[in-house]
């Protein structure tokens, strides 16, 4: 189990910065996710830690140990890739073995750790088994049980569910995150998927053009986003433009288009009154009445959804569309056309200038 910290990384590409001054520490036994939209430098983060990319400055640490330099086979990291990258003509246990074999394990003990690790992901009564006679979440198991054979000091995950369908990607992230914890191993992984990120990393971040947007756990990142873009990228908002009524603190009155109520700065705000300011409200942030209290807004239904464990409503208030979504909505029958009143609970003001 070891730390990883990653100090002022900078990587480009001709004349694109992949990589810009980029600085973060990774916990001993931390399961760490790195996501943000196509081109962000999540990729190239995570193959810099591996040893595949070679940085133009910065330095890479496992613990104090400086590990820029030091070549992939000698940092003693697991890696599962995109691919599964196994090879169809071995069996199961071949795979797994593959690594151990090139670092010339005896094969007695070889033997033992690819039952231990074929064991530890379920796999174990598959072991003699031709890899395309697997399914698509076992030969994800079995990729696993091969970056976990070599007992690596840390586990790099480079987007490794995306080629599963729904049902078993969210078995695997289960067992991803048991198997790390189990291990006790410092783990990184590369997504673009925000509900894996938000269902299973213990921190993430989210990255655009190169850098760090902001680093926090799922809740945090999630409910006080401090940009729009991490706002957009980690789920549904409403992002409402408005100015600044008074302020006490965190705590400030903003006026938009939709109408007045109350929100909670983020990050280091340093907007005063009358300065604009963007809000995001995240649909499930409303509470929906029929009748108007002192912090909600007059809205009409223009549209609804039902999902069966909530329902999903489109609303308009002075000219704004409005997403809003209602936990329980046999509990009330909503009528298009009618006027509503969606008082924010959770709104918070944005670092970005409007």
């Amino acid at each position: 189990m070891i730390a990883i910290s990653i100090e002022s990384l900078t990587k480009r590409f001709g004349s694109h910065a992949a990589l810009d001054d980029v600085s973060l520490r990774i916990e001993p036994g931390e399961l760490f996710f790195l996501l943000g939209p196509s081109g962000c430098g999540k990729t190239t983060l995570l193959r810099t830690i591996a040893g595949f990319v070679t940085p133009d400055a910065g330095r890479v640490l496992f613990d104090r140990e400086d590990v820029t330099k030091l070549p992939v086979h000698k940092r003693r990291t697991g890696m599962m890739f995109q691919s599964y990258a196994l090879w169809p003509h071995l069996s199961v246990a071949r795979n797994v073995a593959f690594g151990l074999e090139e670092q010339g394990v005896p094969a007695a003990e070889r033997e033992k750790r690819v039952r231990e690790a074929l064991a530890s992901v379920r796999m174990d009564s598959y072991a003699e088994r031709k890899i395309g006679q697997l399914s698509g979440g076992q030969q994800q198991r079995v990729a696993l049980a091969r970056a976990l054979v070599v007992r690596p000091r840390a586990l790099l995950l480079d987007e490794p569910l995306s080629n599963l369908d729904a049902k078993l990607r969210l078995e695997m992230r289960s067992e991803i995150r048991r198997v790390c914890k189990e291990f006790g191993l410092t783990a990184v992984y590369v997504t673009h998927d925000q509900k894996e990120a938000l269902s299973v990393a213990d921190r993430l971040a989210v990255m655009s053009e190169g850098r760090i947007a902001q680093i926090g756990c799922p809740e945090e990142v999630y409910r006080r986003p401090h940009s729009r873009l991490v706002a957009e990228f980690i789920g549904e908002t409403n992002i409402l433009r408005g100015k600044v009524v008074s302020r006490a603190g965190e705590e400030m009155l903003v006026a938009t288009a939709a109408g007045k109520f109350s929100a909670r700065a983020t990050g280091v705000l340093r907007t005063t009154a009358e300065e604009g300011v963007l809000v995001s409200i995240r649909p499930e942030g409303w509470r929906i009445s029929d009748t108007g209290g002192e912090n909600s807004i007059p809205a009409v239904l223009r549209s609804t959804m039902y999902l069966g464990e909530f329902a999903q409503h489109e609303f308009t208030a002075g000219g704004e569309a409005l997403k809003a979504l209602e936990l329980n909505p046999h509990l009330a029958h909503r009528v298009i056309g009618r006027q509503y009143f969606l008082e924010p609970l959770d709104a918070v003001v944005l670092n970005d200038t409007p």
